[in-house]
């Protein structure tokens, strides 16, 4: 009897174990780097992070027959020293997972030149999904925006922008891999990277549309390879619809406030804007060259640091409803590298406004445009000559970046465009970058 027992509860084991997962434990890797940036510039330029993000130059600011906005200024910071952990290798069962924690000191804190302090910031945040004998690999998380993933090749902290899609958000991204094809559809949520509208840059013109959706098709094989997709951002850009309150408390019946803060008396304005952006990428690489190419016609694109934007095209007040156009813009660049221990690099780039895709309603103040930087231009140009020496995990580069904006002149018309004859204002910037990668 008792051997009889044994031998069942032996059977029970065996089999529990048949059906049990296994578990392997993840591999862990810590890397960064410390860099530094010494940054010269020939006039004042619109920027973020003290200057270094860099847009566009400034517009002239004319005061008794002198530029203020001309002249050499300089700055040398350490920001974006950068720390991330990769983590790999873990597997449950038939489930593998990957994923990254990066941060870097960015974000910066003080109110006077003297007292900014660069803080740790979240870069990306997430965890990929594949499983054995599986096409499908998904991830969830904070991770590069699927059209800002492929950067030209620079130096400059601005990675391109605006000429390029430059965007982290958290997302749910599917790949399927068929062949030589990868096929990606993502879910996005904008959050460090956000759309503008009548109170400036928030995410509260996006949490009460719908998700931004992404499509996408690569292709690679050989030194080829080749991106086509599609970005769709659904929007409501609260407004406020009302009459201005005097100082008497009471209020102007005889002026009617549309589209921008003034004193909520009415409800918010409703409606929904719907931008649609295709793009197209090219990369070739052959031992020690590599070229880049991309092109992308955005609709309202500020959320992906381009100079777009968008207004209003009709009004209904008595509802308090408004329909939107997109302004539409084109940004694309090509880009090369060649070398390993001396790398020799270069980018061009251009974007032209291209106007909005219906009449304004209101063109002088229903239209908001992209604030980092000068919301006049009309056109830009960018060549960044770029050379770096490697020595093993130490790396030096010296870049220069020349920048031409056509700034609009006169009044907007009924597209956004100005009418005047556009003036061309240039900076000559100046990047010696060093960094220990770890």
């Amino acid at each position: 009897m008792k051997k009889g027992i044994i031998i069942l509860l032996a059977a029970l084991l065996t089999g529990s174990a048949a059906f049990a997962q296994e578990e392997k434990p993840a591999h862990f890797k810590l890397y960064g780097f410390i860099r530094n940036y010494f940054i010269a510039d020939s006039r004042e330029v619109n920027a973020g992070t003290n200057d270094l993000f860099m847009y566009m130059p400034k517009d002239k600011n004319m005061q008794d027959g002198i530029d203020l906005n001309a002249g050499f200024n300089w700055r040398y910071l350490s920001l974006t020293t950068r720390l991330g952990l990769d983590v790999s290798a873990y597997k449950f069962g038939t489930m593998n997972l990957s994923g990254k924690v990066e941060a870097d000191f960015y974000s910066l804190s003080g109110t006077s030149s003297s007292a900014i302090v660069p803080q740790l910031r979240l870069r990306q945040a997430f965890v990929k999904l594949t499983w054995d004998n599986n096409p499908l690999a998904l991830t969830v998380g904070q991770a590069w925006h699927p059209m800002g993933a492929d950067l030209p090749h620079i130096t400059n902290l601005e990675s391109g922008a605006p000429f390029n899609p430059f965007n982290r958000s958290p997302q749910a991204t599917l790949d399927v891999t068929a062949g030589d094809f990868t096929f990606t559809a993502s879910i996005l949520y904008l959050n460090h990277f956000l759309p503008t509208g009548p109170d400036g840059k928030s995410t509260v013109y996006y949490k009460y549309g719908f998700p931004e959706a992404y499509l996408g098709a690569t292709f690679k094989k050989g030194a080829f390879l080749a991106k086509v997709g599609v970005d769709i951002v659904n929007s409501k850009p609260i407004g406020y619809v009302g009459y201005n309150k005097k100082s008497d408390g009471t209020y102007d019946e005889t002026t009617l406030v549309r589209g921008y803060t003034m004193d909520k008396r009415i409800s918010k304005a409703n409606g929904i804007l719907t931008a649609v952006s295709p793009f197209v990428f090219f990369q070739y690489t052959k031992g020690l060259f590599q070229l880049r190419a991309k092109a992308i016609l955005a609709q309202s694109g500020e959320h992906m640091n381009l100079l777009s934007g968008y207004g209003v095209a009709t009004l209904d007040d008595v509802n308090y409803k408004y329909t939107y156009t997109p302004m539409q813009d084109l940004a694309a660049f090509v880009s090369f590298q060649y070398g390993k221990k001396v790398q020799v690099m270069s980018t061009f780039a251009y974007m032209k406004q291209l106007g909005t895709t219906a009449d304004l309603a209101d063109p002088a103040k229903l239209i908001w445009m992209n604030t980092a930087a000068d919301t006049k231009i009309q056109q830009a140009f960018r060549a960044t000559p770029t050379v770096a020496w490697n020595i093993g995990k130490f790396t030096v580069s010296l870049e220069y970046d020349l920048t031409a904006a056509a700034f609009g002149r006169g009044s907007r018309n009924v597209r956004g465009m100005y009418d005047g004859i556009p003036e061309w204002i240039l900076n000559h910037r100046f990047i010696c970058m060093t960094k220990f990668n770890f």
